[in-house]
């Protein structure tokens, strides 16, 4: 069975004032695929991915050629952008714990969206902190700070945060840059879990990671894709010298 397109930008160039981030990008994600994105710092990863829920508007002197659609839509023509970041959820490089209890972290998002019922955000809690490979550490302590949590901890709780609001697509900007081993393999056994249920764009500086949990990888150099391919052929049959350039060190 093929997937449909879930995300499709075509000729999206990218400009923060006079300095161009992205040239021309056209590039479609399937439905519940992992991508990976990789590349060396300043090649345009996270401009890319901040495209996909508008993060980049709020960057001073932001201009955008071309188009990027989710499904059939438009993502920058008449849209209601807290709608949009609802359905493209994003897990930071830095845990992003807010000043209150782990409990109260998880149930943020689907406050402000409306849900009171104590039964109803009591499930939401448990199921996506078991999700995020984090419910059997903190399920005693959930009226703790989640501040007090470890770095791992964090993040982890970041993704159930990310996961309560029920979004269709999870963007990833080098969400384990900071962590330990072990949380950062909790986080890719659930981004693999994730599969059937979602949407997944990862980028990591870590090429190892992108081999380990996408199905396809995208390579970025100076703002350009220069390639995209299954990950084992991008990892052992790279088409572009610069794609074997990077993934064999030689530069990066």
């Amino acid at each position: 069975m093929v997937s449909m397109d879930k995300i499709t930008t075509k000729n999206l160039s990218v400009y923060f004032k006079e300095v161009q981030a992205l040239k021309d990008i056209t590039l479609s994600i399937k439905e519940n695929e992992i991508l990976g994105i990789i590349g060396p710092s300043s090649s345009g990863k996270s401009t890319f991915l901040r495209c996909i829920n508008r993060l980049n508007d709020k960057n001073t002197g932001f201009k955008k050629e071309g188009t990027v659609n989710i499904e059939e839509t438009d993502i920058y023509q008449n849209i209601d952008v807290e709608a949009l970041r609802k359905k493209v959820g994003m897990v930071f490089a830095l845990p992003v714990a807010l000043p209150m209890t782990i409990y109260e972290n998880v149930t943020y998002g689907p406050r402000r969206h409306g849900i009171k019922e104590k039964s109803r955000l009591d499930e939401i809690v448990e199921k996506t902190l078991r999700d995020a490979y984090l419910w059997d550490e903190v399920k005693d302590r959930l009226n703790s700070s989640g501040t007090d949590l470890s770095g791992g901890q964090q993040q982890r709780m970041a993704l159930a945060r990310t996961l309560a609001v029920e979004p269709d697509i999870i963007l990833y900007d080098e969400p384990c840059s900071g962590l330990d081993p072990i949380s950062t393999a909790k986080i890719e056994e659930a981004m693999k879990k994730f599969k059937s249920q979602y949407t997944q764009i990862l980028v990591t500086n870590n090429t190892k990671q992108a081999a380990r949990v996408s199905d396809r990888t995208a390579f970025f150099l100076m703002g350009e894709l220069i390639e995209v391919d299954d990950t084992h052929k991008i990892f052992t049959r790279p088409k572009d010298e610069r794609t074997n350039g990077y993934i064999s060190g030689r530069f990066g």
